[in-house]
């Protein structure tokens, strides 16, 4: 399980002081309607590509601006209410990382996870 106050502590210890000017962080979590057509659902199926993972994280911790990047995917079958992912990411400021942040998001829902819905 993902212990975001530990991974906070975490960056913030490690991260150059220079260079840390904020923290993102996202929780996504299994909604009890689905995305698609709004209908009810059971549980989620959650599986992701790690590789594909760890190539995106490489990329964005190579940019200068960038202090950290973590990333924990749940998997297997989830129910509603369950955590599906948190990503956090620290930087020097918000106009250099608020369009990474979204862009990571973004290509981890739409090319790394797969998601299968329960009716």
């Amino acid at each position: 399980m993902f212990d975001l106050a530990k991974t906070l502590k975490s960056i913030k210890k490690r991260a150059n002081k220079d260079n840390l000017g904020m923290i993102l962080v996202h929780n996504g979590v299994v909604r009890k309607t689905s995305k698609e057509n709004n209908e009810p659902v059971k549980k989620l199926y959650i599986s992701y590509d790690k590789e594909k993972l760890q190539k995106e994280i490489k990329k964005i911790k190579a940019m200068n601006f960038i202090e950290a990047v973590e990333v924990w995917i749940n998997s297997g079958w989830l129910e509603v209410g369950d955590d599906i992912m948190y990503v956090v990411l620290a930087g020097d400021r918000r106009k250099n990382i608020l369009p990474v942040f979204e862009n990571l998001i973004e290509t981890i829902k739409n090319e790394i996870v797969k998601e299968i819905e329960e009716k």
